[in-house]
């Protein structure tokens, strides 16, 4: 697995979009199963801004996951959000099959940011709930990656700043650096 990290808005969904496509892999996001869900509980809890709880995530994404059996590689994107999903991903790998391989956080300055998010305008881009889930992400990202780091997973910063092709070549590096592709 891959796994995408960065904060709404950092081109996580466009980057994994672009990779699966270049390699016949599997996006798996964690976003998108969440919008794609009829339930309206998980609707409504969404249109707060809040995080959805971890436990229903991990069932969606455990679900998803077993659904991709068949494919070479699966990149996740926004998930895990919290320590206690990363350990769940780490420690249901016997169940899935697959371990981490490689986790990308995209960096992007906040000005950059809000910016991307006012013109991507989706129903849960309004200001408030944009800076709802900015507090949460720079809150959440540390724990999880100080826990990848001490699951020995390998780590790469990428500069998400510049055109979607820029920020895509600079993914390929590392990835052929890491010999993933």
């Amino acid at each position: 697995m891959i796994v995408f990290f960065g904060p709404a808005g950092a081109g996580k969904s466009v980057q994994g979009q672009m990779l699966a496509a270049r390699h016949g892999w599997r996006w798996l996001s964690a976003g998108q199963l969440l919008r794609d869900t009829h339930d309206i509980e998980l609707i409504k809890e969404m249109q707060t801004g809040a995080l959805v709880s971890p436990e229903k995530v991990n069932a969606l994404m455990g679900d998803a996951l077993k659904r991709a059996t068949n494919i070479d590689r699966v990149i996740l994107d926004g998930f895990p959000r919290q320590l206690g999903q990363a350990k769940w991903l780490v420690d249901s790998q016997p169940e899935h099959g697959r371990s981490i391989a490689l986790v990308v956080v995209l960096e992007v300055p906040r000005s950059e940011l809000l910016k991307r998010l006012e013109v991507r305008g989706r129903a849960d881009d309004q200001p408030e709930i944009i800076e709802e889930r900015l507090r949460i992400y720079r809150q959440e990202m540390y724990p999880v990656l100080g826990y990848f780091t001490e699951e020995h997973i390998n780590i790469v910063h990428i500069d998400g700043t510049g055109t979607v092709g820029q920020v895509h070549d600079r993914i390929m590096e590392e990835l052929v650096a890491c010999k993933l592709v």
